[in-house]
């Protein structure tokens, strides 16, 4: 009788994890390096107040901001970078209450702005059709 000798080989159930965790850093600083990328914005000085935060339905609210020149710049249907007219501006408005009357609409005015300039805009919001406007403050 010939006697085989067994060479079997014992199977292994553990996890290799490394990979894994590579991954996880490569994300993670990969996440660290644009999240302050994605709260971009025309660079306004807010007043500064103690109230109460408006009550954030789940949409994104419509957000037209006045900086210290007085140029009228809103976060919707185009360049929120690019400085629009103020006419531009209540027909983007307008066209959005047209589909949701209960949008919520914030103005962002910096506090070396005119206040002609900001009541202005208000005024001109409520022509197209909203009939609530927060203000914006720090």
């Amino acid at each position: 009788m010939i006697r085989r000798k067994k060479n079997k080989r014992k199977l292994n159930a553990e996890i290799n994890v490394v990979p894994y965790i590579d991954v996880m850093m490569v994300l993670l600083v990969i996440f660290m390096v644009t999240a302050p990328m994605l709260t971009q914005g025309v660079n306004v000085e807010l007043p500064q107040t103690s109230a109460e935060p408006v009550d954030a339905q789940d949409q994104e609210p419509i957000i037209v901001t006045v900086d210290k020149e007085g140029l009228y710049y809103i976060n919707i249907g185009g360049d929120e970078m690019e400085a629009v007219t103020p006419d531009e501006v209540a027909s983007r408005v307008e066209k959005i209450m047209n589909i949701n009357p209960k949008q919520l609409l914030l103005v962002r005015g910096d506090k070396e702005v005119n206040y002609d300039k900001v009541v202005r805009l208000m005024s001109l919001m409520q022509e197209s059709g909203v009939s609530s406007i927060g203000l914006v403050t720090e």
